[in-house]
């Protein structure tokens, strides 16, 4: 029974993944474009989440900072999920809510670019993130889930909306991981051309 248990999370994600594949391809595509567009305008990229998007934030942002899979210099991404005393000052003296909004007033610069997670598309506090990002003329890649909930709704024609067609957060949240690998391949792509694994 387990292991049946076991087997039907495999075989679930894996059909998501080759199902998202075809009908996030355009998306992942605008991202890539956008983000390579920002970061060749020396701007930079900031990201945000909550909980397991919180660590895909960190996850990104080291493989922009340090390397995907070739040799290249840092490139400039930042995750707003990493600074306790950010946070825990933010949330104490303000709210939760503004934890990441407060940071991309901080840090973020017209040009640069917001990655927003949230599965379910109606986390507050990435919600009021995008919003300050909006304001101060910054692109947002929103990754998100079961329809795109609010943050679906709030994006603009300028923005990207990756939104996995599924309402299970596990698997949401794999196919969050793949995009990202996706994402860090096209920006090396865009920046040397075709490599091995082509």
């Amino acid at each position: 029974m387990t292991n049946q248990r076991i087997l039907s999370h495999f075989q679930e994600s894996a059909e998501l993944k080759i199902h998202a594949g075809a009908v996030l391809a355009q998306p992942i595509e605008q991202a890539i474009e956008l983000m390579f567009t920002a970061l060749s305008n020396g701007n930079k990229i900031l990201a945000c989440g909550n909980g397991g998007s919180a660590a895909d934030c960190q996850h990104f942002a080291a493989e922009l900072v340090g390397r995907f899979e070739r040799e290249r210099l840092p490139l400039p991404a930042l995750a707003l999920t990493t600074d306790t005393s950010i946070l825990t000052a933010v949330g104490n003296d303000y709210s939760y809510q503004e934890i990441f909004s407060k940071q991309v007033q901080a840090f973020g610069q017209a040009g640069d670019v917001l990655l927003a997670f949230s599965t379910s598309g109606n986390s507050g506090n990435v919600l009021a993130a995008i919003e300050i990002a909006q304001e101060r003329d910054m692109r947002v890649v929103a990754l998100t889930g079961k329809g795109g909930g609010a943050i679906g709704k709030k994006l603009t024609d300028a923005d990207v909306h990756i939104c996995v067609p599924h309402d299970r957060t596990a698997r949401i949240q794999e196919v969050h991981l793949v995009t990202l690998h996706c994402i860090c391949d096209g920006i090396d792509v865009a920046l040397f051309g075709g490599d091995v694994h082509e």
